[in-house]
């Protein structure tokens, strides 16, 4: 067998650990191109072309805060692919408040999903330590008990049931408030 160059070893070593960050990422990247697009199909692509970036600029990459770095990458891609579709797809003023309208859903709908979620922090906030933190995180913050454990330094299991008791604090506090 022949030796293996310098190159060769960091060119497996940048791959292996782009496969952790696709492991790692590869939902957290999904979720903001779709939550940016709307669109299923072009956040897959989005997606793709998210780590197909991060691959051909990881050796620019500093080291520090790669969630941060990853879901940056995530971002712009997909304020890319809207700044060219909305060149490819200008909607005549007749159709603009209509397509407004289905992407947000309507005002009373938003209103009402606003009220929801503001009810929600509140009650969030009302659970004792460290029960408020992680409902609001995991709630609100749509963080996976993985993040979250990470954030606060703390084992996926001791966060998986904290989610679990909070939301079984929610429960007693969403069922006191129901009309008998």
């Amino acid at each position: 067998m022949g030796k293996i160059s310098t190159m060769e070893k960091e060119a497996v070593c940048t791959e292996s650990r782009l496969a952790e960050l696709l492991d790692t990422y590869d939902k957290l990247v999904f979720s903001i191109c779709y939550k940016l697009t709307g669109d299923y199909f072009t956040a897959e692509d989005l997606t793709q072309e998210t780590f197909l970036s991060a691959f051909q600029k990881y050796d620019t990459f500093n080291g520090e805060n790669e969630k941060a770095w990853i879901c940056r990458i995530a971002t712009n891609k997909s304020i890319d692919y809207l700044r060219s579709a909305s060149r490819r797809n200008v909607p005549v003023e007749d159709t603009f408040f209509e397509l407004a309208a289905e992407q947000r859903g309507s005002p009373e709908e938003i209103c009402i999903e606003e009220e929801i979620k503001s009810q929600l922090a509140q009650r969030c906030d009302a659970l004792k330590p460290p029960y408020n933190e992680v409902a609001r995180a995991y709630y609100l913050e749509e963080q996976s008990p993985k993040e979250i454990a990470a954030r606060q330094g703390k084992s996926i299991k001791t966060v998986q049931t904290q989610i679990y008791r909070a939301k079984q604090m929610l429960k007693k506090i969403y069922g006191k408030e129901e009309p008998a």
